[in-house]
């Protein structure tokens, strides 16, 4: 067995992911190590890898003429050049079509580094959620959320369904700041930190109602564990294990990944703390653009994809741009195309524009969590996808 060449690596801790206090060189090592900050388990590559396709068309040269997010003066021009150094973009994989449009790796990565996911891990878990729907393992979107994992009851959970969870409109109170040693997202970390069997739940179980489930949206990183918990008092099979079985295996994901667990052998951290290559990242973009089908068989339920990026409407009529654990378009042109992403801190995208048949992957090693993206995101890459000629 080949051993992983970044694997002596001098990396940073936790905390130093979640303050956003280390230089770029140790910020990269730590990104493309974060398997030897906690317990794993590993998800094995499929044993039929499906190489990509080089597609006829290539992207051409461009610039993007946008505004500078972080100071918002005046429109500038950006090539990819200033897109890859101001954004710390430490890897590109774009397919269209589902065939290899271009692909670029910075920083001593290349296609064999395996990168962390942070929030992009959210998308993979409410997927698996969809997965058991399809499997029948979880009836209804509309199960109550107690019913698969019985350690939330009694608490704010209690009346809760599956869909308040995937849309984050539990009414739960939850504060997510990554850099506030107070915030809930902090005593979420410190829980996971102990290492312990059911400590994240029992922070779950411990917070107060801030309003009707299904009335209120508050984006919640503690919530995805629950998601994670459902799949697996669902299913009896830990997350990477079913993950394997429903995609990385019938979509012919090239390399292994891992996922961070809350203590040595116990349950995935739905959240966060998924590790891949960029290219199994695209690649799990591309089998949600294709409708959730893998292996000739149907994965996820018929208009899955479509429901999961797109805005979600609350039960008193209120709309929140946020879809199951998907972000949808932000930008005037990617509303139009109904395109979405799947987001993390620091700078990991996964963006899909079905309009255009795109799927862009893209790694990163941003200096803080939030805020330090010079460049759009969307907006660069809608015009990126505009030069695919």
């Amino acid at each position: 067995m080949s051993t992983y060449r970044h694997a002596k690596e001098k990396i940073g801790t936790i905390d130093n992911i979640y303050n956003g206090d280390m230089f770029p060189d140790l910020a990269i090592n730590t990104f493309r190590n974060i398997e030897r900050l906690f317990p794993t388990r590993t998800i094995l590559a499929s044993t039929r890898p499906e190489p990509f396709e080089q597609s006829r068309e290539s992207l051409q040269p461009f610039q993007s003429r946008i505004k500078d997010t972080t100071t918002d003066k005046t429109e500038q021009n950006y090539d990819l050049y200033d897109y890859v150094a101001l954004n710390s973009v430490t890897g590109i994989v774009v397919l269209k079509e589902g065939r290899l449009v271009y692909e670029n790796y910075f920083h001593g990565n290349s296609p064999d580094t395996r990168w962390m996911s942070m929030s992009v891990a959210k998308a993979i878990t409410s997927t698996l959620v969809g997965a058991a729907i399809q499997d029948g393992y979880i009836e209804s979107l509309d199960d109550p959320t107690v019913k698969y994992v019985p350690e939330l009851k009694g608490s704010a959970y209690e009346n809760t369904t599956v869909r308040h969870i995937l849309g984050m409109n539990s009414g739960v109170e939850w504060d997510e700041a990554y850099t506030n040693p107070g915030s809930d997202r902090r005593a979420f970390l410190k829980a996971q930190l102990s290492r312990n069997p059911g400590a994240l739940l029992e922070v779950m179980a411990d917070l107060p109602s801030a309003g009707e489930p299904g009335h209120v949206h508050n984006y919640s990183t503690g919530e995805t564990t629950v998601a994670s918990e459902i799949v697996i008092g669902a299913t009896c099979k830990s997350l990477s294990d079913y993950l394997y079985e429903k995609i990385w295996e019938p979509y012919g994901m090239e390399s292994k990944a891992a996922w961070w667990l809350d203590s040595p052998d116990g349950n995935e951290i739905g959240g966060s703390g998924f590790s891949a290559v960029l290219r199994d990242y695209a690649r799990f973009g591309q089998f949600f653009l294709e409708g959730g089908k893998a292996g000739g068989k149907q994965i996820l339920p018929e208009g899955w994809t479509e429901m999961a990026g797109q805005p979600t409407t609350l039960e008193n009529g209120e709309t929140v741009d946020y879809g199951l654990m998907w972000w949808p378009a932000w930008t005037q042109k990617s509303k139009e195309n109904k395109a979405f992403q799947a987001v993390g801190i620091h700078g990991q995208v996964i963006h899909i524009d079905p309009e255009e048949d795109v799927v862009i992957a893209i790694s990163s090693a941003r200096p803080k969590p939030m805020g330090t993206q010079p460049i759009d995101d969307m907006l660069f890459l809608e015009d990126l996808i505009d030069n695919i000629k």
